[in-house]
């Protein structure tokens, strides 16, 4: 399967449970970071995925008509908040989490800030995080591990 076999688009709520079980397969790889299964990913049921419909747009990579990865950004005021960055384990490691995340921020076209966060022990994506251009602007203590919270901003 290439890299150009797989397309991004905008998944509807009638991908959520789909995206509900790719959530679950992909935060797996987090929760062994931190010894901690109770992440919100891991937790939460396929009602709240739902519910992100209301307030996130979300995109989905597909290929061979299932669906490999996802992330959703949520637009306040003056910024989008990016959430749920996910890849199948077996696509991971392929540049798929840069094209998801270059992707969202080509949604909001006329946006200038960015925001996210990810638990301070998350090497792979603090990496790529930084590699696209976002910064950390500040750490809150969450349970036995930090979240770092980034920004990215567009001039």
């Amino acid at each position: 399967m290439s890299y150009q076999d797989i397309k991004i688009e905008n998944a509807s709520v009638i991908d959520a449970e789909e995206l509900h079980k790719l959530q679950k397969l992909a935060y797996v790889s987090e929760a062994k970071i931190y010894n901690d299964y109770t992440i919100p990913p891991l937790v939460q049921g396929v009602e709240e995925t739902k519910e992100a419909f209301k307030t996130y747009i979300i995109l989905k990579a597909v290929s061979g008509g299932r669906i490999i990865g996802s992330v959703r950004g949520e637009l306040t005021e003056d910024y989008v908040y990016i959430g749920r960055l996910m890849v199948h384990p077996d696509f991971q490691g392929r540049g798929l989490g840069a094209r998801l995340m270059k992707a969202l921020e080509a949604e909001f076209p006329h946006i200038k800030k960015f925001t996210l966060a990810t638990g301070h022990l998350s090497g792979r994506n603090l990496h790529l995080y930084h590699k696209l251009g976002y910064k950390e602007i500040s750490r809150e203590p969450v349970n036995k591990y930090y979240l770092v919270h980034m920004e990215k901003l567009i001039s």
